[in-house]
């Protein structure tokens, strides 16, 4: 049997909790292990494998000989060292498998095609005013035919799975979307999971829209992640979630890290939701109200067709209102990391960070620690990416996947 180590790789990247057993009945575990550790330090020779997660060297080499001829690894060029022969490093192959993610959102919908390293292949998006439930299944009929049509036969063969990433409670928000609540009525007794499920004959997985982001941190973002994070996705609605041990915190209920209700100050002296002040359903009022089209915030994250002077007069009022937030959640939960994404151009995340960095600076966190607030490493399509890797995560991954509250 391994035992527990701690281990860094040259990046500082903590992995431990990747530790394996030689014992035959738990291959399958091993090999998600294996999967899990490459994808989280990249490309590897079979004995700094066996060193990391304590398997011995035979284990290794069947795993990662079993791994390659399924298509999930490749061989990358041999290194050769002062003395002995060349190593091989094993890394994930990029066509081992494929998904999809669906993001459905008050204001668009997006479905992606996906590698095994989270390389989205291709896409489809479409903006409206609200989503319904048989025009929203009706879109993922439709564009995953045209999706996986443009793959060869051997392709269309490894789509492992569909992720679902949407809001909870979304017939709730009629009002705010400017529809009515019959409009949204619908998405009550609707089972978008069970509908998806009956098109495909792969695994389809729902989750919340903010969880689904934060948990594409983990899975798609940054190998030097931090271990422990608070996280803000900036949608049309601001949610979070958070990570505890590299792993999501999700609830009793799935809900939790939504951040949104929480009360945070507001200018004038009095209390309102994070969601009335921080998300970008704010934004779009400012525009709307200045002579502007709604549709100007959701056709692309890059290029926002916005007036420099709403962003920022939005960029005033959210970034207080974060700072009160992370305050208020670093005072329960021992968190030193936040990270803030969104469907946001790059130099409006940017200067979103900078704000909340300077609000924070302000306030008074004795005895608190002071959080390190950083942009998140993989952008608008958090959501997407975080969908895609729902079926991902099941299939081929270990210690990622949700981590519920006891109950």
């Amino acid at each position: 049997m391994a035992h527990a180590t701690t281990d860094k790789s040259a990046t500082g990247v903590d992995v431990s909790g990747l530790l394996g057993t030689n014992q035959s009945d738990m291959r399958d575990r091993n090999e998600r292990l294996v999967l899990s550790l490459l994808r989280r330090r990249g490309a590897l020779a079979r004995a700094e494998i066996a060193r990391v997660t304590g398997l011995s060297a035979q284990t290794v080499s069947v795993i990662t000989r079993k791994l390659e001829n399924e298509g999930l690894l490749l061989r990358e060029q041999p290194v050769r060292g002062k003395v002995g022969q060349p190593s091989v490093p094993m890394a994930l192959s990029p066509d081992g498998a494929l998904f999809f993610g669906l993001k459905v959102g008050r204001r668009s919908i997006d479905l992606v095609l996906v590698d095994f390293l989270g390389h989205i292949l291709s896409r489809e998006h479409v903006t409206y005013r609200f989503p319904a439930p048989d025009t929203t299944l009706q879109f993922v009929k439709d564009a995953a035919e045209r999706l996986s049509g443009q793959l060869e036969a051997e392709q269309r063969a490894r789509i492992a799975g569909l992720g679902i990433a949407m809001p909870f409670f979304i017939w709730e928000w009629g009002a705010i979307l400017g529809t009515s609540a019959e409009d949204m009525e619908a998405w009550r007794d609707f089972d978008l999971q069970a509908e998806v499920a009956a098109l495909f004959d792969f695994p389809v997985i729902l989750q919340n829209d903010a969880t689904c982001a934060c948990g594409a941190e983990l899975v798609f973002g940054a190998q030097d992640a931090p271990h422990d994070f608070l996280y803000f996705y900036m949608g049309y609605f601001v949610g979070g979630g958070v990570v505890l041990n590299g792993r999501l915190f999700t609830g009793s209920t799935g809900n939790a890290g939504a951040l949104g209700p929480m009360p945070v100050p507001d200018q004038n002296g009095g209390t309102r939701q994070l969601i009335d002040v921080a998300s970008l359903a704010g934004l779009e009022r400012m525009v709307v109200d200045a002579g502007g089209e709604a549709k100007a915030l959701w056709e692309s994250a890059t290029d926002w067709r916005v007036p420099p002077e709403l962003i920022d007069a939005w960029t005033g009022t959210a970034a207080p209102a974060i700072a009160h937030a992370i305050v208020a959640s670093v005072s329960v939960m021992d968190i030193e990391h936040v990270l803030i994404d969104g469907w946001l151009p790059e130099r409006v995340r940017e200067n979103l960070v900078a704000g909340v960095q300077a609000e924070l600076s302000r306030m008074n966190l004795s005895g608190l620690p002071h959080p390190a607030v950083m942009s998140g490493t993989v952008g608008a399509d958090a959501r997407t990416l975080g969908a895609a890797s729902l079926p991902l995560s099941q299939r081929y991954l270990v210690d990622t996947g949700p981590m519920n509250a006891p109950g």
